[in-house]
């Protein structure tokens, strides 16, 4: 069973925790050694000393005939076989090796005839005692590591829980919500010292607050220009309806036309921007529905209802979002264009150039065409917008024969309902 970590603890939070980890056992492992190394050079160079002084009594004890006294011989039957070579060879030295099962400290020299002079030294205490201390290293090493450990995580979680709400903020942003602030507690008090992460979080809000502007103040100008065309447009399009018949007044009559459209369509956009679209929800049949908007369009489009489905929607808007993506296939692409209805996804195709690499990799922008298309890409915008108010997705791709396929997913559930 994998364990679930909380979503604030992520690649950072892990490579801190090992990082310190880490350093906390380089650093006791180094301080361990210190402290063994230099404890047991002590204890061992006592118990050696304390050897040669006896090996020194020893000596001259033998050499002035006297007894030799406990722990001396010459000879013994445990005296390592390299310190017995040294002492021959008619030197002096010292060894730990076990003896009876216990460890002893040897000191040898050499003796007249060849022999050798040895003096055993229990070295169990000693040992014992440098045992004990690797083990207190060892323990308090573990302890000061989980100490350290969890105090660094617990900084290290802060920092990276702060991390996240900024990153939570900034998908809200280009999500669309505008109003999204990480609003961190580190940047309400300006004389208190501020860490990264607040300036991340400062620049980040700022940036929010300068963006959100820049937008209602395109919307409100994109909404007011619309506003103020529609009173002249109207009055053209009376005058236009007074001239006599010809084939000038048919152009002055559909340039107009395209202009009302034009502004519309700007009204349309400004609607949508402002979020405040509402649902008029109602069951549809997906395979009627889409036979309305293909006759409505007067296009040469073919239908496929592959499997129907009744939905809950907003008729009128889907009924936008399908007809401007037709209109936008035959105006665009190339016949046959064919509407698609498999279920709840209904997919609109062409058999053209495709879509631009922008519109599939972005999605549609307002007032951008490209491969001499003509037009404001003003319809797909709608398309999107309106399939947002419908909760749905819809995507843009291009297909490998050839053609552009835009795909809409209807919800199972309407939006606004549980």
């Amino acid at each position: 069973m994998r364990l679930a970590l909380p979503r604030w603890a992520g690649t950072l939070a892990l490579k801190a925790a090992v990082f310190i980890t880490v350093m906390c056992c380089a650093l006791a492992a180094l301080l361990g050694v210190l402290v063994h190394v230099s404890v047991t050079n002590q204890t061992v160079g006592e118990a050696r000393d304390l050897a040669l002084s006896r090996l020194t009594d020893a000596t001259t004890a033998f050499e002035a005939g006297d007894s030799l006294g406990g722990g001396a011989g010459l000879d013994p039957a445990g005296l390592p076989a390299p310190l017995r070579t040294l002492a021959l060879a008619g030197e002096r030295g010292t060894m730990v090796a076990d003896h009876r099962g216990r460890p002893t400290m040897w000191a040898a020299g050499p003796a007249d005839g060849g022999r050798a002079l040895a003096v055993e030294v229990d070295y169990s205490q000693s040992a014992r005692t440098i045992e004990a201390l690797d083990s207190a290293i060892l323990w308090s090493s573990g302890l000061a590591i989980g100490a350290t450990l969890l105090v660094g995580a617990f900084a290290v979680t802060r920092v990276t829980r702060r991390l996240h709400t900024t990153a939570q903020v900034a998908r809200r942003i280009s999500a669309g919500d505008l109003d999204a602030r990480v609003d961190d507690p580190h940047t309400r008090e300006p004389s208190r010292p501020q860490d990264e992460v607040a300036a991340v979080a400062v620049a980040l809000d700022t940036m929010a607050a300068t963006l959100q502007r820049k937008l209602l103040s395109e919307q409100r100008f994109t909404a007011d220009v619309a506003h103020e065309l529609r009173t002249p447009l109207t009055g053209l399009h009376a005058a236009a309806e007074l001239l006599p018949p010809g084939r000038p007044t048919e152009l002055v009559r559909d340039r107009v036309a395209a202009l009302r459209t034009l502004t519309e369509d700007l009204l349309e956009i400004s609607r949508l921007d402002t979020g405040r679209e509402r649902l008029e929800l109602d069951s549809e049949q997906l395979g009627a529905l889409a036979g309305r908007v293909v006759r409505a369009s007067g296009t040469d489009t073919e239908i496929r209802v592959v499997r129907d489905a009744r939905v809950e929607t907003d008729r009128r808007r889907l009924e936008r979002v399908l007809g401007n993506l037709v209109a936008n296939a035959h105006r665009h692409g190339r016949t046959p264009v064919v509407l698609t209805v498999d279920g709840p996804v209904v997919a609109v195709r062409d058999h053209g150039d495709g879509y631009p690499e922008y519109l599939v990799a972005h999605g549609p922008q307002r007032f951008r065409t490209e491969g001499g298309a003509k037009g404001h890409g003003l319809g797909l915008t709608i398309a999107a917008g309106q399939a947002e108010v419908l909760g749905a997705a819809l995507a843009f791709a291009n297909t490998a024969d050839g053609g552009a396929v835009a795909t809409l997913t209807l919800p199972q559930t309407p939006p606004g309902t549980s």
